[in-house]
């Protein structure tokens, strides 16, 4: 009976999630497997004959590159410009040391040209390098190298990316908070201060005409003059004497100093009429508005003091594009509060809630943008496949933010939930399809194809680890995505997925994998036509 039910699809697959969980605790040493010892699990399951359809793989894997994407859109572009030359750099070397390898070995051992060219795709377990590698050599021996290399090319790189922080003594937990502390330093502390009107220059001018905001860069919230405290307008003329408060970095508060007069500290008080509150953006035809536009203070007789975004306080510039989650720090009359509450939406279950049409709908674009053949002349086309579709549609997708009325984006718990749920599905169909004929293949082609694949595999990741620490030096969560997509290898983003919640690694596979998918592809078509 029980060799009945593991014959069914739906009951093995869970039995491999549990019992990968269960091995995933183990440590030895501090180091665990965490969700990668699924894949272990899988490969033994599939070398005692169960089977996972391929198809339940394809969806675990577009819930999980999906995911992966819709999460690291936003810090994509953002990453490319300031660190992408240097992550690219890293890929090409990746791709083009793991060719090295394989070609040296191959001169070293004998190794045709065909078997060669398939133990360089499966050592990357890149599947668009294999279906170029038949079609350039036209030879069964790519595919056989291919199984041969594959396994390894799958473990190798998850137990490399489990390994590399403990060789290198870095604590990823402390190193995302010291890229975080970094991310957070770029954008200056927003803080609260008070001013006394004393500069003659400024008074019996109003507050458009000194365009404070601009000159300066803080936001004024509140005034006092004599027991009377009131939210200021454009037309509010400045009097001697007058107490001002205002938000701002303490550049822009020190030029504030210089325009107004004496600064002091302390903060205002709010009137019974009076209040300031937290409001979230949350409705979705104010999403990419910019604040000028919407002149809360004109409107409402509100001012907008900080903006809560990701964690960070950003200065509420009139240019500011605002986006779903953004909280405003608002203050004002309460009726006028609560009419811009009416505006933004303020409603926190929105955050929750989740819409499975932008999901379908992304998926679908992507496999279908994934199902394109560009081609480049001289015999030379490219198609970006089911991963390289999915994950490059869901980057630009949450990169946009917003079509007319779909939101491109997730909230953290359903992101977390299906990105999960599809590494899981993905995970344990790839170990049962790897161990099916792990044994039978070194067993009818030997060791040597499989040691070959095992140093094309490791070789590449070692040069990228060195150069990128000691050469580049970027921080170990960008080298590991970096090196999980240079190696093409999601498994591997999903080792390294489990080991941190930084998504710093899945904006930086993101940024490299389709870099190392077209190189992979050049390179493989140059071998197989050039090399004999």
């Amino acid at each position: 009976m029980f060799i009945d039910l593991l014959q069914s699809p739906y009951f093995s697959v869970f039995l491999i999630v549990a019992l990968g969980f269960m091995l995933g605790r183990v440590k030895v040493m501090g180091l665990s497997l965490d969700v990668s010892a699924v894949i272990f699990i899988a490969l033994a399951f599939g070398h005692w004959g169960v089977s996972i359809p391929k198809a339940l793989g394809n969806f675990g894997l577009v819930l999980f590159i999906f995911t992966i994407g819709i999460q690291a859109g936003p810090g994509f572009f953002d990453s490319f410009r300031s660190k992408g030359k240097t992550l690219i750099l890293i890929t090409i070397l990746i791709v083009a040391s793991a060719c090295l390898t394989g070609l040296g070995l191959k001169y070293a051992f004998g190794i045709d040209t065909p078997s060669l060219v398939g133990l360089i795709a499966g050592a990357l377990t890149s599947t668009p390098g294999l279906a170029v590698a038949i079609d350039s050599t036209q030879s069964p021996l790519a595919s056989i190298a291919y199984g041969i290399a594959y396994p390894f090319g799958v473990i190798g790189v998850i137990l490399f990316v489990k390994l590399l922080p403990k060789l290198l003594r870095v604590d990823l937990e402390q190193e995302a908070h010291r890229l975080e502390k970094e991310r957070r330093g770029q954008f200056p502390e927003l803080k609260t201060c008070l001013f006394r009107v004393t500069n003659e220059t400024v008074i019996g001018k109003t507050l458009a005409q000194l365009n404070i905001r601009a000159m300066t860069g803080a936001v004024i919230s509140r005034l006092k003059r004599g027991e009377d405290i009131v939210i200021p307008k454009a037309h509010t003329e400045l009097k001697q004497g007058d107490c001002i408060q205002a938000v701002g970095s303490e550049d822009a508060l020190a030029s504030l100093a210089l325009m107004l007069g004496e600064r002091e500290e302390g903060e205002l008080p709010l009137e019974n009429t009076q209040a300031i509150e937290s409001l979230l953006l949350t409705k979705k035809d104010m999403i990419n508005k910019q604040l000028g536009d919407l002149n809360f203070q004109r409107n409402f007789g509100c001012t907008v003091t900080r903006i809560r975004r990701s964690g960070i306080d950003l200065s509420p510039s009139p240019d500011l594009a605002l986006k779903f989650g953004d909280k405003l720090m608002v203050v004002g009359e309460k009726e006028g509060i609560q009419a811009v509450a009416r505006l933004l939406g303020n409603d926190a279950k929105q955050l929750s809630d989740t819409d499975f049409f932008p999901i379908a709908m992304g998926i679908v674009l992507g496999v279908l943008f994934g199902k394109l053949n560009l081609s480049f002349g001289s015999g030379f086309s490219f198609s970006p496949g089911l991963t390289g579709g999915v994950l490059m549609m869901a980057l630009f997708l949450s990169a946009i933010g917003k079509t007319g009325p779909i939101l491109w984006s997730m909230s953290g718990p359903a992101n977390q939930l299906l990105r999960q749920l599809g590494l899981l599905l993905f995970l344990a169909e790839v170990g049962t399809s790897a161990g099916a004929n792990l044994v039978s293949t070194f067993c009818e082609s030997g060791f040597l194809l499989f040691g070959v694949g095992a140093l094309i595999t490791l070789v590449p990741m070692l040069i990228a680890a060195l150069v990128g620490r000691y050469v580049f030096k970027i921080s170990l969560l960008d080298m590991l995505g970096t090196i999980t997509g240079g190696m093409t290898s999601t498994p591997g983003l999903a080792a390294v997925d489990s080991m941190t919640d930084s998504n710093i690694p899945g904006v930086a596979y993101a940024t490299v994998y389709p870099i190392a998918m077209v190189f992979l592809i050049l390179f493989i078509q140059f071998i197989a036509a050039m090399v004999v």
